[in-house]
């Protein structure tokens, strides 16, 4: 595992033993979480609604669940379906957290946080970045955006949304089911009730890992092998039984280092904290293996990357049933 690579509490998704410590301030964040939720509830602090449809993406586990390859799918079929869609995000890890902008296919990732830019780039949508996601939904709204999607936010508040999607990981679930820093968990795990969709992120093919009743099933295809530096996409089926360096600054970088796995590549992993600023030494490993990452990961990594790094994208693919609920619930609300 390379130097900077995330340190999950071992309590959260193993059998370790919760320490004390955070067995005693567990309660004090639940309480002060909970009081927030109610303190909204009965309009003791103000939601700012827009004056279009708002769908918020988000979890309940601290970590990454698949919600930016999920927020792509769901614009693509927006569009599909003749609406305008926007992005807003908080664009975390950025510079400047505090400052609002809009993102485009060319900013950097540093301005405008890898996950917008890496939405931006992949579907050239009105994207804006703000602490504030409600003042960011009126922004997209005033630019012509006739329906709001929210990378993550399910719990900022002030943002009033009329679906909520939770996304969970399919592998990790909620761990131990308890709340930070005890566990994983923002809220409570009865708060995914409230939402109107729960994907699960099976990740690629699935595996042992199934869905539940009033569940919806997503799966992570991995695209072709793309050439950071330019140049053709290499098919993924010609690192079969080749070692390669997989690098993957994400939620649950094990995810990643999976599906390789899985698809026949033997893997060398390098994980990474989530949002990782990356430098040129964290690519230099020694030898010349070709170098393969998420496409999150690549477009931090693009300004030196070489002829050995590759992109891997992947599309979400969820059920036709799915698409078919969320678009009627959308057209009631048009």
């Amino acid at each position: 595992m390379s130097k900077g690579a995330p340190k999950t509490p071992a309590w959260w998704f193993g059998d370790a033993a919760v320490p004390w410590w955070a067995q005693l301030l567990a309660p004090v964040y639940a309480g002060a979480t909970g009081l927030r939720r109610r303190l909204y509830r009965g309009g003791l602090l103000r939601q700012r609604r827009t004056d279009v449809p708002v769908i918020v993406i988000g979890n309940l586990a601290a970590g990454g669940a698949g919600k930016t390859p999920l927020t792509i799918a769901v614009v693509q079929k927006l569009r599909d379906a003749g609406w305008r869609p926007g992005v807003a995000s908080r664009g975390y890890g950025r510079k400047d957290e505090g400052m609002a902008r809009w993102v485009t296919a060319e900013t950097s990732p540093e301005e405008g946080g890898d996950e917008p830019v890496l939405v931006a780039r992949r579907l050239a949508v009105p994207v804006r970045v703000d602490r504030d996601r409600a003042a960011a939904a009126r922004a997209l709204a005033e630019a012509g955006c006739d329906i709001v999607v929210c990378d993550d936010g399910l719990q900022h508040y002030r943002l009033a949304r009329d679906i909520e999607i939770e996304v969970v990981d399919g592998a990790r679930r909620y761990g131990n089911a308890r709340l930070l820093p005890a566990g994983p968990l923002r809220e409570p795990v009865e708060r995914g009730r409230c939402c109107d969709f729960r994907v699960v992120n099976l990740g690629h093919g699935g595996g042992e890992v199934g869905t539940g009743f009033g569940e919806w099933p997503m799966q992570l295809n991995a695209r072709a092998a793309v050439p950071i530096a330019g140049g053709r996409p290499r098919a993924l089926a010609s690192y079969i039984g080749i070692r390669v360096h997989a690098v993957a600054g994400i939620g649950n970088p094990q995810r990643f280092f999976d599906m390789l796995r899985a698809l026949g590549v033997g893997v060398v992993p390098h994980a990474f904290a989530d949002h990782h600023a990356y430098r040129v030494e964290d690519l230099q490993f020694g030898n010349d293996l070709p170098v393969l990452m998420t496409e999150k990961d690549a477009v931090k990594c693009a300004p030196f990357a070489d002829a050995r790094c590759f992109s891997i994208p992947v599309d979400a693919e969820l059920p036709a049933a799915f698409w078919v609920a969320l678009l009627d619930r959308l057209a009631r609300l048009r």
